[in-house]
């Protein structure tokens, strides 16, 4: 499988659990569109300085080839996939009185 294969279904699993799993429709809450408008920034200025230094490099023909703040767009799914699955497991398990004590 390559990197665009591995984001794309990340992504759609994200989507997908939150939709049917966890039942929250966390991509209707201003919440979660707020919450991620904070991380998003710091998600593109940390992969831009990785990729733009060599530190991460991609091959080109794991990836679909369009890069944002010279990361690939596949990092921008993983990004959002993960931020979505947290908030969705945090509200999901909050729900159901899980705590930590």
């Amino acid at each position: 499988m390559i990197y665009s294969d591995i984001a794309i279904a990340a992504f759609a699993i994200s989507v997908m659990a939150d939709l049917f799993l966890f039942r929250n429709s966390m991509l209707t809450r201003a919440a979660f569109w707020s919450s991620y408008a904070i991380i998003l920034p710091f998600q593109l200025l940390t992969n831009w300085w990785l990729t733009s230094r060599n530190i991460v490099m991609y091959s080109p023909d794991a990836i679909m080839g369009i890069r944002i703040c010279s990361a690939p767009l596949e990092d921008l799914l993983f990004g959002f996939a993960l931020v979505l699955s947290v908030m969705g497991m945090w509200e999901f398990w909050g729900r159901r009185g899980v705590q930590r004590h």
